[in-house]
């Protein structure tokens, strides 16, 4: 297996298995030891790394390290039982040997490590913790990121994730116990949980920090996670059904979203027969039961935002007043530069590049999009819209220098020369 193939393997499988084995772990080892059963993930890996590379990957590598863990586990409460506490709630039967050969192997099937995922997210959302720190905490232990993924997902630099992430471990580590989803406190940190997972699909979908134009695994994981909280009574809220619903009507269009070559593509060039039909229909649906409540979020929003791209068989034939008209909305309830640039896109759209270029121009917060991009890359197309090619290059010369990776650089490259 070559290098890259080989570590291609590896991140797939860290952020696909990392955080279901962290879960079980956890339950085992008790919060407390968080660090334990971080580095027993590390050495599942770190094995797999030195075995593999010799025989080649099994033929279910997922259900390989699930097994190195479950025997890694039992082996250092065998022998650390007598010096170290564990899971308070199940410290008298791994006491004995035969009882905590049968909970571990408990631990590990698949229902109890879905249930103790979603245990371990909730318990990621302390309210002793900012809002910023339960999201990193989610995306560092549940989702594999590292403090270079999250910084460049939050748009903060690397070494204030980190701190978050210690102090979330600390507080994490004083609960001893995992997050008990009867508990009345499951709706306050709901929120944070919607949040990360949010940006996880956002990083996967159009990520600025890897070299990947799109990674589908991560939005999968994403999706994944969303249907936890939607198979649960108690996290399946109008909140999770529309954040659910903006994840699918966007996942659809990820096969639209590269050439033949693997580069990105506009929105606006996509060939929007490829858009997947069923994740379509699933995303209007979850829609639409969201809307039974009272109760309107930012993912209401965007996810009608979504719908009605979708209902479009063309950029011309787009109902661009009322996207307009929900950005107004969104805005109203979560002001923000990004949203707002986004809103000017659509105003663009509607009543002309003038209108548009106006629209960003008065963006509240402006200093927030110096960093970023596409910024610089709409006022390029919009002038290139009214015929003013100097300004058009100017920007997009300033989009292309602010360009976060490889694949985003060639994009706004190409846009640049007008292709």
């Amino acid at each position: 297996m070559a290098d890259t193939e080989w570590g291609s393997l590896h991140e797939h499988l860290f952020r696909h298995e990392a955080g279901r084995m962290t879960a079980a772990l956890t339950r085992l080892f008790g919060t407390h030891n968080l660090a334990l059963a971080e580095d027993v993930v590390q050495d599942a890996f770190a094995r797999a790394l030195d075995v593999w590379k010799f025989s080649g990957p099994p033929p279910n590598p997922a259900a390989w390290l699930m097994t190195t863990a479950r025997n890694r586990a039992l082996d250092i409460i065998r022998r650390e039982r007598t010096a170290r506490t564990f899971a308070p709630e199940l410290s008298r039967l791994l006491e004995s040997e035969w009882t905590a050969s049968v909970v571990v192997d408990e631990a590990f099937s698949a229902d109890v490590v879905l249930a103790e995922q979603l245990r371990l997210m909730f318990s990621c959302c302390a309210p002793a913790l900012d809002e910023p720190v339960q999201v990193a905490l989610i995306l560092n232990i549940l989702c594999g990121f590292g403090a270079a993924e999250i910084a460049a997902a939050f748009l903060v630099g690397r070494a204030a994730v980190e701190k978050r992430i210690a102090r979330g471990k600390k507080v994490l580590a004083r609960a001893e116990r995992l997050f008990d989803l009867s508990d009345a406190d499951v709706a306050t940190r709901l929120s944070a949980v919607h949040r990360a997972i949010y940006l996880l699909f956002n990083e996967g979908y159009h990520g600025a920090f890897a070299a990947a134009p799109v990674r589908t695994e991560l939005c999968d994981e994403a999706m994944r996670l969303a249907a936890l909280l939607r198979a649960h009574d108690a996290t399946r809220t109008t909140g999770t059904l529309a954040l659910s619903a903006v994840m699918a009507l966007h996942a659809a269009r990820l096969p639209a979203r590269l050439d033949d070559a693997g580069e990105l593509l506009s929105f606006w060039e996509q060939d929007r027969s490829r858009w997947n039909r069923d994740l379509i229909e699933q995303g209007r649906a979850l829609l639409d039961e969201s809307a039974r409540g009272d109760v309107v979020t930012t993912y209401h929003l965007e996810a009608a935002i979504a719908a009605i791209h979708a209902k479009a068989t063309t950029a011309a034939d787009t109902d661009w007043n009322a996207i307009v008209t929900l950005y107004d909305t969104l805005l109203s309830i979560a002001p923000s530069a990004v949203i707002a640039l986004n809103r000017a896109i659509a105003v663009a759209q509607r009543d002309g590049p003038d209108a548009g270029i106006a629209a960003i121009l008065a963006i509240a917060e402006p200093a927030q999009l110096e960093a970023y991009p596409f910024l610089a890359a709409a006022l390029g197309e919009l002038e290139r819209r009214r015929g003013d090619e100097a300004s058009a290059a100017a920007h997009y010369a300033r989009a292309v220098q602010l360009a976060r990776n490889g694949a985003e650089r060639r994009f706004l490259e190409q846009r640049r020369r007008g292709g």
